[in-house]
């Protein structure tokens, strides 16, 4: 498993990481044993940074990775984040810090999420939503101050708004934080534009997220695919979004090669060909997943005119919205 620099903290993580949400239910039927199991596979392979929130089943995830961890021997590094106060995602241009991440509720959820990870530190916090008119706030400040200060937390980030690169810009040119996690895929190739720079500029690590835009880019649809109860991408793909999206993956096809002969593997190294990127968090939670793309971490990067052929299959869209209508 190659490592990366981790932005100012120095870290040497994994390239690729283990993304947890998954593990915390909305997928279709839970498996909690083969999701432990999933994870004590990736570090034996070498993973280890894993990113999960305390609203992934509500503490479930932290509590399932918390549970998997213990008495690992393998070092490893863990990464969660505080919801908005409001649980509202994204966040509104016009919500007030105040409302949305006081500064006790940050610390709160910090602490929480620290009970169920059955840990006394974590090493990455994160707000997870953002808008950049918070940047100039005092809340998050005063808070990562104080979680540092008081040993909770090692390192502090955000997690960016859904296909909204650009509104972060102005919290990672202050220098400030650590990290920034953003979607960042085949088909959602923004953030490269400024993002990238301005956080290279700055120390600021990268967490790419998404690789597989829920599922697509690893190939398994076709138009027939019916999502299981439970599964929210039943709406993420409903309508005409899975047709289309289908259409789109296959014309990607064509670019496979002995550098990459998979669409996961494509979509990953695709990603991991952009030197900003820290580690890329595909969501992972059975052993077979966790070995095939742990695999894809041999060394090998994708070629510039391979790269710039994928430049073309870039596909701005956000399915997100009425997605949990």
């Amino acid at each position: 498993m190659n490592q990366r620099s981790f932005g100012k903290p120095g870290w040497k993580v994994s390239e690729i990481g283990f993304g947890c949400w998954g593990m915390g239910g909305g997928w279709g039927p839970r498996d909690d044993a083969e999701a432990k199991q999933a994870v004590r596979r990736a570090l034996e392979l070498g993973v280890n940074f894993f990113d999960t929130a305390y609203v992934y089943g509500d503490g479930m995830s932290e509590r399932i990775l918390g549970e998997a961890l213990q008495g690992s021997r393998q070092p490893f590094r863990v990464a969660t984040k505080v919801p908005a106060k409001t649980m509202e995602w994204p966040a509104r241009p016009g919500m007030q810090i105040a409302k949305a991440f006081p500064v006790d509720w940050i610390v709160q959820c910090t602490e929480r999420s620290l009970k169920n990870l059955g840990m006394e530190r974590v090493d990455l916090q994160q707000m997870h939503v953002w808008t950049d008119a918070w940047a100039d706030a005092d809340e998050w400040r005063k808070a990562a101050e104080k979680l540092k200060r008081e040993g909770k937390i090692r390192a502090f980030g955000v997690s960016v708004n859904d296909h909204e690169p650009e509104s972060v810009l102005k919290l990672v040119a202050t220098g400030e934080i650590d990290s920034v996690q953003v979607i960042y895929n085949i088909f959602d190739q923004r953030p490269a534009e400024r993002l990238f720079p301005l956080a290279q500029e700055h120390g600021v690590a990268v967490i790419a997220r998404v690789p597989f835009d829920e599922g697509s880019l690893a190939g398994a649809f076709t138009p027939e695919t019916r999502f299981p109860k439970g599964d929210w991408r039943a709406g993420y793909f409903k309508g005409e979004r899975l047709q289309e999206t289908c259409e789109r993956v296959e014309r990607l096809k064509g670019l496979l090669g002995p550098e990459a002969p998979t669409l996961p593997a494509l979509a990953l190294k695709f990603v991991l060909s952009h030197p900003a990127v820290s580690t890329v968090i595909p969501g992972m939670r059975r052993i077979a997943n966790v070995e095939a793309n742990c695999a894809v971490s041999d060394g090998h990067l994708l070629p510039k005119e391979k790269l710039a052929a994928l430049k073309e299959h870039a596909w701005p869209r956000n399915f997100y919205q009425g997605a949990w209508d």
